[in-house]
């Protein structure tokens, strides 16, 4: 390096460089002396964009010095990093010239010990504590009986064949497996979005909706667990409207998801265990209740017998109620006989001498003539007023007749026919200059592909010179260099082969352009 900038002599002789290539120079200098550095520092800035990298900057208390993960490395991340987290990270130093910087590509990187993982950890559950994520009110109950339990967990690990045994010796229930990768950089998105995906599903849908949620994993590191202690899933926890059980690990692990939770279990077994009751125990306790309901029944049954037996004994007999009652009916019913004569003796006489007697043949013929009489005048003045109302209808008619003549309906079809063939014409006519107007526009296309065609340059004089693979050459080197040639003139093709160069002709004076050539696009 000391020689590259060494000075070759008086000042005027100094070499120059490009800027690349000082920045280059730099960048092997850098390289070469900080190929594999090993850093603690505490994360300041870390940015994530969209193509998978991690922008990041380390310091101290007096220095900052810039980071870089590639996607391939922070794939295979445990741990997210985050601002203010103190971290080890391996890697090497090297140059950005676009922007004359110097920054650390790292190839690994992991938290400071556990002790910063744990600061990490209280300082997280404090703040999402003070929002108010982990409050008993928040907590919901969960169902008694379940019909549906979805299960967020790895779909090939033993938490869900243990979770499934469980449910099946204790209350077979439906489970739907929404499988997420449980360790790593995905883990915490992964049981975000299941969590959100499942309280998404609406009720009567094509894919049940759970009544109860399990999240469950098995035991492992503080580093193994902590996506389970990432604020995106424990705002999922704490959001979502369907009872959570948290399953994280063993009884000793907690993690934040334990307190967002609607209710913990120590182990994935111990959550299938809250989540429904025993069927076995359920059916003793129904026929333990339902043996109880048959003796309550019997007993009632019996006490009220008893009540009623004792009550009947203060009644009065039977036949002593309803003996002054029949006796009665059997006086009423010797008076009947002679009431009902004396009722009917007694219409007949009021009968006689009131409508009887106004009803005699007199009067009724001479009602039966003034009715006849009635009938014959209404007849006769329906039947004139018949004849009059057929007499007008007959005017009107006359007084129509002359006005319905077929000649001005004659003269309407002939103004018709005529309007009809003048719109025929018309169109005829527009047809006709529609298509003398696109066939002029059809020649001047042509003309004009003539015109810019090759094949009008060859007939001025130029040829096509093309190769083996029927290639155009237009250099004279590449001519020399193919093996057989194919020249192309206005009427036709000749094959050639490439010979020694000839001497260069001398000039000719560049003759007049013919009429026929002028404005050419040539």
């Amino acid at each position: 390096m000391s020689d590259l900038f060494e000075e070759g002599g008086p000042e005027g002789n100094a070499p120059e460089f490009t800027v690349s290539e000082l920045s280059g120079a730099v960048k092997r200098t850098v390289e070469g002396a900080f190929s594999h550095v090993r850093v603690r520092a505490e994360l300041g800035r870390v940015s994530r964009p969209a193509s998978g990298h991690i922008y990041l900057d380390l310091k101290d208390d007096r220095a900052v010095i810039a980071g870089v993960m590639w996607k391939g490395t922070a794939s295979k991340l445990t741990t997210r990093p985050e601002e203010g987290m103190e971290v080890i990270i391996t890697g090497r130093m090297t140059t950005f010239p676009g922007q004359s910087k110097y920054q650390i590509v790292i190839e690994s990187l992991a938290p400071a010990g556990v002790g910063a993982l744990m600061a990490m950890l209280e300082k997280r559950k404090a703040q999402l504590g003070a929002e108010g994520l982990f409050e008993a009110s928040r907590k919901k109950p969960l169902p008694y009986l379940p019909q549906i339990i979805g299960v967020v967990t790895s779909p090939s690990g033993a938490v869900i064949r243990d979770i499934l045994h469980r449910l099946r010796d204790r209350f077979p229930r439906k489970v739907l497996l929404w499988p997420v990768v449980v360790q790593g950089e995905k883990c915490a998105g992964d049981v975000a979005n299941a969590i959100r995906g499942f309280n998404a599903l609406t009720q009567g849908g094509a894919l049940p909706r759970p009544d109860v949620l399990i999240v469950a994993r098995g035991g492992g590191s503080l580093e193994d667990l902590w996506g389970f202690n990432e604020e995106i899933v424990v705002r999922a926890v704490a959001d979502s409207t369907i009872p959570v059980i948290s399953a994280v690990g063993h009884e000793t692990d907690t993690t934040l998801i334990d307190y967002a939770a609607d209710r913990r279990a120590p182990t994935p077994t111990a959550a299938a265990e809250m989540a429904v009751p025993v069927r076995a125990d359920l059916l003793a306790h129904i026929a333990g209740l339902e043996e109880r309901r048959r003796r309550a029944l019997a007993r009632m049954l019996d006490e009220r017998g008893r009540r009623l037996r004792d009550l009947s004994r203060a009644l009065p007999r039977l036949d002593t109620l309803t003996s002054q009652s029949s006796q009665r009916l059997d006086q009423a019913a010797l008076r009947l006989d002679g009431a009902l004569e004396r009722f009917a003796r007694a219409k007949r006489l009021s009968f006689v001498s009131g409508p009887a007697g106004r009803l005699n043949k007199t009067l009724l013929t001479r009602s039966l003539t003034d009715r006849t009489r009635s009938v014959t005048l209404t007849s006769d003045r329906l039947s004139r007023a018949l004849i009059q109302r057929t007499a007008r209808a007959a005017d009107q008619l006359n007084r129509l007749t002359p006005r319905l003549k077929p000649d001005p309906l004659r003269l309407g079809i002939t103004r018709g026919a005529d309007q009809l063939r003048g719109l025929a014409d018309r169109k005829m006519r527009l047809w006709s200059r529609q298509i003398t107007a696109q066939r002029k526009t059809l020649t001047d296309l042509d003309r004009v592909r003539l015109t810019v065609g090759y094949q009008a340059t060859l007939k001025r004089g130029y040829a096509v010179v093309r190769g083996k693979e029927d290639e155009v050459l237009t250099t004279s080197k590449a001519a020399g260099s193919a093996t057989r040639l194919s020249i192309e003139f206005a009427d036709g093709r000749i094959d050639a082969t490439p010979g020694d160069t000839a001497p260069p002709a001398r000039p000719k004076r560049k003759a007049a352009p013919k009429p026929e050539d002028q404005g050419s696009l040539f």
